[in-house]
């Protein structure tokens, strides 16, 4: 059996950035047209108190080096377009996460004239965290999800079985 060097190389490598894409994800946000309360919970977990940045997550400032997009608020007609743009200027493999009600639904803003709609109808979105505004505890807990639903699924082990188990079932007599 030869051992096929390239494939193992590529294998590893392939972890090696899925464990690093897991335990140390870049955000950036994005506020698409919101009243600001799902903006000041979101920077409420950067803040010391929550501290999110002991999950690996930190803020950056350009969507080139991020790996998630938080979203807050409905998408308005002014900033569709630019929705656009810095989700498709994030590298791939990239992550939406819609915060607050106003991002997941429309919220108070659905049927607005200006307002296109939720997050999800502009680009696809990963993971859904509801509330207006949602509590820090729950932004920690949706991210936290999503970053555990990258880790690659596990094949359930077989477990040994005993001789005794192998032997043929033993008959119960009536008495």
């Amino acid at each position: 059996m030869a051992l096929n060097l390239t494939e193992t190389w590529e294998h590893t490598l392939d972890a090696i950035r899925n464990w690093a894409r897991i335990n140390s994800p870049w955000a950036i946000h994005y506020n698409s047209g919101s009243c600001n309360g799902c903006d000041i919970e979101i920077l409420a977990t950067l803040t010391p108190r929550y501290d999110l940045e002991r999950f690996g997550v930190k803020l950056q400032g350009s969507p080139r080096h991020a790996d998630v997009l938080i979203c807050t608020g409905p998408v308005t007609l002014q900033s569709r377009d630019r929705l656009k743009r810095i989700y498709e200027q994030m590298p791939e493999p990239k992550f939406v996460v819609a915060v607050g009600s106003c991002a997941t639904s429309g919220g108070a803003f659905q049927g607005c004239y200006n307002v296109v709609g939720h997050i999800d109808q502009v680009i696809p979105v990963n993971a859904y965290i509801p509330g207006c505004p949602p509590r820090p505890e729950a932004i920690i807990d949706g991210v936290v999800k999503l970053l555990q639903s990258l880790q690659p699924k596990k094949a359930p082990s077989q477990a040994p079985h005993a001789d005794a188990e192998e032997s043929a079932p033993v008959e119960e007599s009536a008495a």
